[in-house]
């Protein structure tokens, strides 16, 4: 039989080199721990669904921003289109107007020019020419300027020797322009340079020169 050692109760076996923590025996973890444990893991699912919707969020609406942002550019060039059109329309509509009052300001000018623009004819005359440059119309043609083909028509040519260019000696009609729009060329008689005149002014450049030479006893030797 044997015999118990008093004072001593039986330990459990503790392995070699474990404190008396490691061998004391860990309680199970309880309901209510395992309820937060549950709790976070689906904390943390939720979080990443609500993250995944948010950025979902968030490129939905940068689409629809860069919808929005092309839909004003359009409505902005759709704008623009509209008022160039409007101004050009109305651009149009003068200026054929003033293509009609045209003959109209014409025999205004030869009455004008002859003396006849007298009493109530002259302020009527007068009042259509104003009301025609606040409209735009712009006359144009002066004699002695430059022959320019883009705004004159000439409808005479002849030769002068106290000319250098192509010039307008006569304005048989006077040109209107509205705005940038020419919507008649000033008609005009034009003269040319005398044929040969350079050549003869030439002859007599070198005549000049030849007679300096003999004077001075020749041309100098280089």
């Amino acid at each position: 039989m044997t015999e118990e050692t008093p004072g001593f109760d039986e330990q459990p076996d503790v392995p070699s080199g474990a404190t008396p923590e490691d061998a004391e025996p860990k309680p199970a973890p309880s309901v209510e721990e395992g309820a937060a444990q549950a709790g976070d893991a689906a904390a943390a699912a939720q979080i990443a669904g609500l993250t995944a919707q948010l950025d979902q969020v968030r490129t939905a609406l940068g689409e629809r921003t860069a919808d929005v942002q092309r839909l004003q550019a359009e409505y902005q060039n759709y704008r623009r289109r509209v008022e160039r059109d409007r101004i050009a329309v109305k651009e149009i509509a003068i200026a054929n107007l003033l293509t009609e009052l045209l003959p109209v300001l014409d025999d205004i000018g030869r009455a004008r020019d002859h003396g006849e623009l007298v009493g109530g004819f002259k302020s009527v005359a007068e009042s259509l020419e104003t009301v025609a440059a606040k409209m735009g119309l712009q006359q144009f043609g002066k004699e002695g300027e430059p022959f320019d083909p883009t705004i004159h028509e000439a409808l005479m040519h002849s030769y002068a020797p106290d000319v250098t260019e192509t010039t307008c000696v006569a304005i048989l009609q006077p040109g209107y322009r509205f705005g940038e729009r020419t919507i008649r060329p000033a008609r005009v008689a034009v003269a040319e340079p005398q044929p040969g005149a350079q050549t003869v002014k030439g002859d007599e450049t070198d005549a000049t020169q030849a007679a300096d030479d003999k004077e001075s006893g020749g041309p100098e030797e280089g």
